[in-house]
């Protein structure tokens, strides 16, 4: 059904989600324009047939530039029939602490970055009438502490898709976000394997006061993402976003996904605030559920016999 003229951006291609999302669609048939930010990550997809490595970085206004029209020159006016926007970076960061260097760079990456690429390319895409596959995260649902700048830059990206997804309708560009739970890629061990550095890079007063809460939720974190699912499962996703003549608004993949995104729809903040502390290791058993003193007791007392008057002989 496919053919090798239809085409396919994907970034953040190296490792991961990006490269099983190159890896499936090749194998269906597309030709697959891969980016990658460093030179060093070409070599390893270009032995690929039908695979185009394309170097670019979302930090830099030109390198997208420079990528965008070097699509286009392989393209030669056939126009693109999918962009799926994978890359992207990881913080774990007590936002009370967070330099605003960091802020800026992970706006810049997942979320500046990313329309300026939807932007260079989006012609091409109204040509075919393509599809634009956004890849969000779970955490656009509810907020997890430590997380704060990748959930906050992601919230962003996650409502700037769906506005384009309005935008876009009429003429005939379809847009679709992927949220993944716990994906088992190597970003988990840039982003969570080494959290001391992190902890050494904050001032001595920070360190003490969260220290042993970002080794206690690394730990936690650490063991959920590497024990969650295959990138796979979002190549999966992509591929029926991509494909399908009813493709779904949004797709909630991957170990936990559907779990977290539906807990802040049915459960009282406060309580979705006590689990997931729980679940992260940041709080005592006692902690879990916010307790109403005397509420329980009460009516289970109202429903209980009275002892009976025992009179002294």
């Amino acid at each position: 059904m496919q053919n090798r003229e239809t085409a396919v951006v994907i970034t953040g291609a190296s490792s991961g989600i990006g490269r099983s999302c190159v890896e499936r669609m090749n194998r269906a048939g597309w030709r697959v324009f891969a980016t990658v930010r460093k030179a060093t990550d070409l070599d390893a997809l270009k032995s690929g047939s039908g695979i185009i490595p394309v170097l670019m970085d979302l930090e830099v206004s030109a390198s997208i530039q420079s990528a965008a029209a070097e699509i286009e020159t392989h393209l030669h006016e056939q126009g693109l029939d999918g962009l799926v926007n994978v890359a992207g970076i990881g913080m774990v960061r007590p936002l009370e602490y967070a330099s605003l260097d960091d802020v800026r760079q992970i706006f810049e990456i997942n979320f500046f970055g990313q329309l300026a690429i939807i932007q260079a390319l989006s012609r091409h895409l109204r040509k075919n009438r393509g599809r634009i596959v956004n890849i969000t995260t779970v955490g656009v649902n509810l907020a997890l502490p430590f997380g704060g700048l990748l959930n906050a830059s992601k919230s962003a990206f996650a409502k700037m898709s769906d506005t384009l997804r309005l935008e876009m309708h009429l003429f005939g560009v379809r847009v679709c976000a992927v949220e993944p739970g716990a994906i088992s890629t190597p970003a988990v061990d840039k982003t969570l394997g080494n959290l001391e550095q992190v902890i050494a890079s904050l001032p001595p007063e920070a360190q003490s006061q969260y220290g042993s809460m970002i080794r206690r939720f690394g730990q936690r974190g650490y063991t959920m993402e590497k024990n969650g699912s295959s990138p796979d499962v979002v190549a999966q996703a992509v591929h029926h976003a991509l494909t399908s003549n009813r493709p779904r608004i949004r797709y909630r993949v991957g170990k936990h996904a559907k779990l977290l995104a539906t807990l802040p729809r049915f459960l009282p903040e406060g309580v979705v605030d006590a689990i997931l502390l729980r679940m992260l290791g940041l709080t005592a058993p006692s902690e879990v559920i916010p307790h109403r003193a005397g509420t329980s007791e009460k009516r289970r007392a109202a429903r209980s016999p009275r002892p009976a008057l025992v009179n002294p002989k």
